[in-house]
């Protein structure tokens, strides 16, 4: 006996059936050998399922930022962007995100603490979630020059959904002097 299964409507698309999604991932490190993680993080994001291509920014050196403020006598920051085209879900990105840091030997001992790699979904097309789970754009990526300069070397147009150009919020932090 067959029977024609058919999925709720709630439950949504599985992944190959999305439309492919530009996604932007913040990458930093400041442990270890900086440049060869941000490197192999982002051809190992290229490799994931449902991803076609990975666009990589230049490589930035930024101090360390700690919850009380930039700490110039910690270990410098690689910071990059990527853009990531993916039919990926959102959260199952993340996901995966995150198992690549664990791969990288990331521990999260402290808040905003050193480590060997830190991948943060920044946007994920213009989609805007605040599920605690996954908040979408990151609540604190428009304040950020070492996600916003990377991510302008990249693509000079980009938008952040809720926030404007990425270029207007760069130099609104630069006349900040953040």
């Amino acid at each position: 006996m067959s029977r024609n299964l058919t999925r709720p409507p709630e439950v949504p698309l599985p992944g190959p059936d999305r439309e492919p999604v530009t996604a932007v991932v913040a990458l930093g490190a400041n442990l270890g050998d900086r440049h060869a993680t941000i490197t192999a993080a982002a051809e190992r994001i290229a490799r994931l399922p449902l991803v076609t291509d990975v666009r990589l920014s230049p490589l930035h050196e930024t101090v360390a930022l700690r919850v009380d403020g930039p700490d110039p006598d910690a270990p410098g920051y690689v910071n990059a962007v990527a853009l990531v085209t993916t039919r990926l879900a959102p959260e199952i990105l993340l996901g995966m995100l995150h198992a690549i840091e664990d791969e990288n030997g990331r521990e999260r001992h402290e808040r905003w603490g050193d480590r060997t790699l830190d991948l943060d979904l920044i946007a994920y097309g213009d989609e805007v979630s605040d599920d605690p789970r996954i908040v979408l754009p990151h609540p604190r990526a428009f304040e950020r020059l070492f996600v916003l300069d990377p991510w302008l070397d990249i693509d000079p147009d980009a938008e952040l959904a809720g926030h404007g150009r990425i270029a207007d919020l760069a130099a609104a932090l630069r006349a900040q002097g953040e």
